[in-house]
């Protein structure tokens, strides 16, 4: 019997340990570990589509890609000149990929957030306009990265 409550009481310990540890590391704000730019032209008319290039910086090092996004409830025919921040990524290869907006729930260390998305590997990229009192709206419902 003293065995049985011993071992419950150690499970109970950890249990509370791993769960102080994991609110912790969330609370943690993200660093930025890379830069993003991208020009885009975008066309809608209700539903739009946006395609473009950018370049990522990572690492000391420059990685061209494409972007094609998709956007509902936009009008008209736009150019986007977006900068940005990437975060939470270990490879240049992550960053390719399907890119869905982010709810919330983030604490990012460096400034005002934009246009916040991650893709599946759980790389985030906060993006913003590079000119002053545009609204960023490429693909707000979701784009697509592909290294070139």
């Amino acid at each position: 019997m003293k065995r049985t409550a011993r071992i419950l009481l150690s499970l109970v310990m950890v249990v509370t340990l791993l769960s102080a540890a994991f609110s912790y590391a969330a609370e943690q704000p993200l660093y930025p570990i890379g830069e993003v730019t991208i020009d885009a032209m975008a066309v809608a008319a209700g539903v739009g589509f946006s395609w473009g290039d950018g370049k990522l910086k990572f690492q000391g090092k420059e990685y061209p890609f494409s972007v094609k996004g998709l956007s509902v409830g936009a009008a008209g025919f736009s150019k986007i000149n977006a900068v940005g921040d990437v975060y939470n990524m270990k490879n240049a290869s992550d960053f390719a990929g399907n890119y869905v907006a982010v709810e919330g729930g983030l604490t990012l260390a460096k400034g005002a957030a934009g246009l916040i998305m991650r893709n599946a590997k759980g790389v985030i990229i906060n993006m913003r306009t590079a000119q002053q009192g545009v609204q960023l709206s490429l693909g707000v419902d979701g784009f697509y990265i592909v290294m070139k």
